[in-house]
């Protein structure tokens, strides 16, 4: 067996100690090994160690201590393991396999065992780790676990199985979890609103796996998400990411949180046995509690305590309500400007100009909403009974418009309208509207003759209005003929000139009884 090596520091001393001029054996007694290791060391300085650095002083001292090593099969070795490095993620490859390639062309190489190390130890090299550090509020990564719990159903007897969803805050290392019946929208959407209310606050994004129910298409750069999640974006005021495809590393803070849920939460409990979703969800968060409030290793900090004192304050805040899926389908805007929910077979107005476009309408129990080209045309409070048209007035074009609004006159209305313009106007629209048993006709002539006023002003419709009361009839077309006749002029003047003096020779009407 070859002498082991002696460490720098003595190796310093000895070279120190014979430039002062002491000799070997007293050498040898100060730095505590023999005379016959002293002489060889000093040997191998013949030209001196003024200008050596420290890697020199090991290469001229230790150039026959060392196991000399094969450099041609250590090349060799790596060059192996380059190609091996791929193979062994194909179906079958072992090690014991590559090992027997590399023996057949190599056939003077390393043992399987030294293999196995050498190989183990390239690949650590090779797969090296990067610590992130992540800002408070900025992130939040949800995940489901692998493995399942359970509760017993009383009636039955049956063992049913229910998903664990996982979330964290990597800053503070605060942990949620929740037990659901599946991953679909529902338990998922139920999921991200208990977890958000758990953390009291809204981070600037969430960061979940390529789950179906999150993700359509997963991509490295540009994943396409689900209808859901831009729900929830929209209502929490976040923004959804995914971890890169077979890229766990993107979010090991919260696959870490998944192992630390089966150690705090799965093995406390499993023991004991569940009668329903609710009792279980309830031990599961006793089990939380105790591990948020756990101090780390060597500290008195728990990850509740870093949460309340560095990250709850710079979360957003929650909404008012918590979030509620929304239905979604694809409608084509009809020729009326409506689109219709064939649920409750009701018709909702979108503006005219979507005629014939394909929308995308979300709707749930309380509203309905009307997207094209990822902006919203229309939304609407959704009323299952009632009218089987819901129309806004600006959704129409203009001449629809007219005719709706003529037709949603009332008496009201059209007299306050009258008596902004005066009081002969007044008394003209207060007979229109008695004119006929027919309500509507009657409507649509006093708001025509209302609307003379933009072509004629307010004080001629005024005069003709006042004319137009000297007879003994009155109605739409006699105000405007007045108007276009110029006869409320007339009238003016009429008004101007001096009254008629008194005379005997005058008769008055009681001499025609």
């Amino acid at each position: 067996m070859a002498q082991k090596p002696i460490a720098m520091e003595q190796l310093k001393q000895i070279l120190q100690l014979k430039n002062d001029g002491i000799s070997i054996r007293e050498i040898a007694r100060r730095v505590h090994i023999s005379r016959n290791s002293v002489r060889k060391y000093l040997s191998r300085f013949d030209a001196g160690t003024d200008n050596l650095s420290d890697k020199q002083l090991a290469d001229e001292a230790y150039n026959n201590e060392q196991l000399q090593t094969n450099t041609e099969r250590k090349l060799q070795l790596l060059e192996h393991f380059r190609y091996a490095e791929s193979e062994l993620a194909k179906t079958g490859v072992t090690r014991l396999l590559l090992w027997n390639e590399y023996l057949l062309k190599n056939p003077g190489g390393y043992g399987y065992s030294q293999y196995c190390d050498q190989f183990k130890s390239y690949l650590k090299h090779k797969d090296v780790s990067m610590h992130l550090e992540y800002n408070a509020a900025d992130i939040m990564m949800v995940d489901f676990a692998g493995k399942k719990q359970y509760y017993v159903d009383i009636s039955t007897g049956e063992r049913i199985e229910c998903e664990v969803f996982v979330g964290i805050l990597p800053f503070s290392g605060l942990i949620f979890c929740q037990a659901v019946l599946s991953q679909k929208t529902p338990d998922f959407a139920a999921c991200i609103n208990a977890m958000l209310r758990f953390y009291a606050g809204v981070p600037a994004t969430i960061l979940c796996d390529n789950l179906k129910t999150a993700v359509i298409r997963s991509d490295r750069y540009e994943p396409v998400f689900t209808d859901l999640c831009y729900q929830l974006s929209e209502h929490y005021s976040t923004t959804f990411s995914a971890a890169r495809p077979y890229s766990p590393k993107d979010k090991a803070m919260v696959e870490q949180a998944v192992r630390i849920v089966y150690a705090h939460v799965y093995a406390p409990l499993r023991t004991c046995e569940f009668t329903s979703l609710k009792s279980l969800n309830e031990a599961m968060h006793q089990q939380l509690l105790l591990l948020n409030n756990k101090p780390y290793k060597d500290t008195v900090y728990s990850r509740l305590y870093f949460y309340e004192q560095q990250e709850r304050s710079l979360l957003k805040l929650l909404p008012p309500q918590p979030f509620a899926p929304k239905k979604v389908t694809v409608l084509t805007v009809q020729r009326n400007y409506h689109v219709q929910l064939r649920e409750d077979c009701l018709y909702y107005s979108v503006p005219y100009q979507y005629v014939g476009k394909k929308v995308k309408v979300l709707y749930d129990s309380r509203v309905v909403e009307v997207y094209y080209e990822h902006s919203r045309i229309a939304v609407h409070i959704r009323k299952p009974h009632g009218k089987a048209y819901t129309t806004i007035a600006e959704h129409m074009p203009p001449h629809h418009r007219h005719m709706h609004e003529i037709k949603g006159f009332n008496k009201e209305d059209l007299l306050k309208q009258a008596e902004r313009i005066g009081v002969n106007t007044l008394k003209a629209a207060s007979l229109i509207l008695e004119n006929s048993i027919y309500i509507e006709q009657n409507y649509k002539s006093c708001f025509g003759m209302l609307m003379l006023q933009k072509r004629y002003g307010i004080p001629r419709l005024e005069a003709a209005c006042g004319r137009a009361l000297q007879g003994s009839r009155i109605n739409y077309t006699m105000i405007k003929n007045i108007l276009e006749r110029g006869l409320d002029k007339q009238l003016c003047l009429l008004e101007q000139q001096s009254p008629l003096p008194t005379h005997e020779n005058i008769r008055g009407k009681d001499n025609y009884q």
